[in-house]
């Protein structure tokens, strides 16, 4: 029998951004041993300037770093790359540490202490998710609403939706069954992970800052879907 070989990820580039060095190595060897590219930065100041240096598909990062706090990292990077996927590696299991990460721009979040295998069925998820769009997919028209699922790109008349990652994902899936109720274990599955487990608190936080991205960049007068909520079941996007 041949020794099995690593999942062909190393398209993908991961940066790890954790002080624990025994966390650190465990998670950057976890990484390369199943394909990914990665870098292991110790601090948030050096995770700045890598994230700078070269462009990376996902970050790892843990909120209790020796020079500044986590989340003014997630703040900057999301700033910088929209598109960037960052997960919040925390021992904080408050929720509002959990929604403070999430708002920080943070798109997933794994509690501490967690399993290398299950961290990685997350990251997988995430980057296949992002990665599976067809290139034949026509953009998607409500109103004066304009999704673009190729392009990754959301208009308002002319005015483009900064949105984040999970915020596009989540309005691209309710405008896929525009008129039909989603159940929040659908959105959850389809968005974050078919495998999750716990509180779905993530799905509240990024769904209010989508409907809030929606309202603040209506440049006036619009056919704009609303996003209804059905209590006990989930949410459906009125054309």
């Amino acid at each position: 029998m041949g020794t099995p070989t690593a999942p062909d990820n190393s398209r993908f580039r991961v940066l790890v951004v954790e002080d624990d060095n025994v966390i650190g190595h465990h998670l950057q060897t976890g990484l390369q041993g199943n394909g990914y590219t990665t870098a292991w930065s110790r601090t948030g100041a050096a995770a700045l300037t890598e994230a700078t240096r070269a462009p990376y598909d996902a970050l790892l990062l843990d909120l209790g770093l020796p020079d500044m706090d986590g989340l003014d990292v997630a703040r900057t990077l999301r700033g910088r790359c929209r598109d960037l996927l960052i997960i919040i590696l925390t021992a904080r299991t408050d929720d509002i540490d959990i929604i403070a990460g999430l708002d920080a721009g943070a798109d997933d979040y794994l509690v501490k202490p967690f399993s290398l295998t299950v961290l990685l069925a997350r990251l997988r998820a995430h980057l296949r998710r992002q990665s599976v769009t067809s290139a034949a997919e026509q953009p998607i028209h409500l109103g004066d609403l304009v999704i673009d699922p190729v392009a990754r790109r959301c208009h308002l008349h002319d005015t483009e939706l900064p949105l984040r990652l999970k915020e596009f994902e989540l309005l691209t899936l309710l405008a896929r069954h525009a008129g039909e109720a989603v159940s929040r274990e659908t959105l959850m599955a389809e968005v974050w992970d078919e495998n999750w487990f716990g509180s779905t608190k993530t799905l509240d936080v990024t769904m209010a800052a989508l409907r809030r991205r929606l309202t603040e960049t209506n440049p006036g007068p619009s056919r704009l879907p609303r996003i209804t909520t059905l209590r006990g079941h989930g949410y459906r996007l009125d054309p």
